[in-house]
């Protein structure tokens, strides 16, 4: 019997404006992909998604990277891409709250310290039933020991648990470990899937 629906957010909760970054890039006159480059090295963003420095901290890395290159453009720059929160899908939302009426949903996330926040701004902190971020288990997706740790702190075994995701790389781990998945690619298969897991 299932108890809980781990729930990805970025990518099938929230979504972002695909021309953001093109668009912050042309107004502050920084060449294409420089935004995306300096954030997501690997050394600046494993630290902020495990917890090891916070939002603010790797903010700040990410105005000091493109700085070095970019010059005076840079803090503006950054703001302006890093302050939208993205928006929330209503069809998945509209999911979410029909799942809830059988189990409990669990959002499940690489994020940095500043989720809460953004969720507080999206209206979806009283809309699932909690929260599991990498930058509190200190791992991320898709580590296998996550997975464990999130069972763990929720006393569920992995029997007991429904996934979702929008990485084939995160699901494919959760179905190694026993834990019936789903690969996100639209708000009609969610359903699908929502609607097995509930009459199962």
């Amino acid at each position: 019997m299932f108890k809980v629906l781990l729930l990805d957010l970025d990518g099938v909760l929230r979504v972002w404006d695909p021309d953001l970054t093109a668009t912050v890039e042309l107004a502050h006159g920084l060449p294409t992909g420089t935004l995306s480059v300096a954030a997501f090295a690997p050394h600046r963003l494993l630290p902020a998604l495990t917890g090891d420095v916070d939002d603010q901290a790797w903010r700040d890395s990410v105005v000091e990277a493109v700085a070095a290159d970019h010059g005076d453009a840079a803090q503006a720059a950054v703001h302006d891409w890093m302050g939208p929160t993205g928006t929330v899908d209503h069809e998945v939302l509209d999911i979410v709250r029909h799942a809830r009426s059988q189990l409990r949903v669990v959002l499940f996330t690489n994020a940095t310290s500043r989720l809460g926040d953004d969720l507080d701004r999206l209206g979806l902190t009283d809309e699932v039933d909690g929260v599991m971020s990498s930058a509190e288990l200190g791992l991320t997706k898709p580590d296998p020991d996550v997975f464990s740790r999130t069972a763990l702190q929720n006393g569920l075994m992995f029997s007991e648990i429904a996934f979702v995701d929008g990485s084939s790389e995160n699901v494919a781990t959760a179905e190694i470990l026993g834990i019936r998945s789903h690969l996100y690619t639209n708000a009609g298969g969610l359903r699908a899937f929502v609607d097995a897991i509930l009459s199962s």
